[in-house]
């Protein structure tokens, strides 16, 4: 009886644990757009070797960026609280714009860089797209896999 009682004891304060750092995860304080601007500035600026006024052109470029990318991500969280889902050609026009963006910054990165600064630009761009590209393979099999034991169970 006192190892039945234990174990149960145990399982509930694992139990209770783990929600309370799954809870925790969502509410970190968020960066303001010039805080994430001033760091990604700085990263490039360490793995670029960027002068002081490469920097200066740069900022505004990564700000922009940053901006955009909060308003996506309150978009999409709006879109999935309510439920709706794009139409094909909303997705479509979604996809179209946020490529003319890439095109856009890659353009100006471009004219502000030297090749070499330019090289090594491309290949931290490529390794991070890798990099997502594997999480995102990784989320797409863990969701399969869930949906597939949902269907099991009925």
């Amino acid at each position: 009886m006192k190892k039945l009682l234990t174990v149960l004891v145990l399982a509930v304060g694992f139990t209770v644990t783990t929600q309370a750092q799954k809870g925790d995860k969502g509410k970190r304080e968020q960066l303001t757009v010039e805080q994430q601007t001033e760091l990604e500035v700085k990263k490039m600026t360490l793995k670029l070797d960027l002068t002081e006024a490469q920097q200066n052109q740069i900022k505004p470029l990564i700000a922009k960026k940053v901006a955009e990318r909060k308003e996506m991500w309150a978009k999409r969280k709006a879109m999935k609280e309510s439920d709706s889902k794009p139409t094909s050609e909303e997705r479509y026009a979604m996809k179209t714009k946020m490529l003319d963006k890439q095109i856009a910054y890659k353009t100006e990165m471009k004219r502000i860089l030297n090749e070499q600064q330019y090289e090594r630009f491309e290949k931290m761009a490529a390794r991070k797209m890798n990099r997502h590209k594997k999480k995102g393979d990784r989320k797409m099999h863990e969701k399969r896999k869930h949906q597939k034991e949902n269907k099991s169970d009925k």
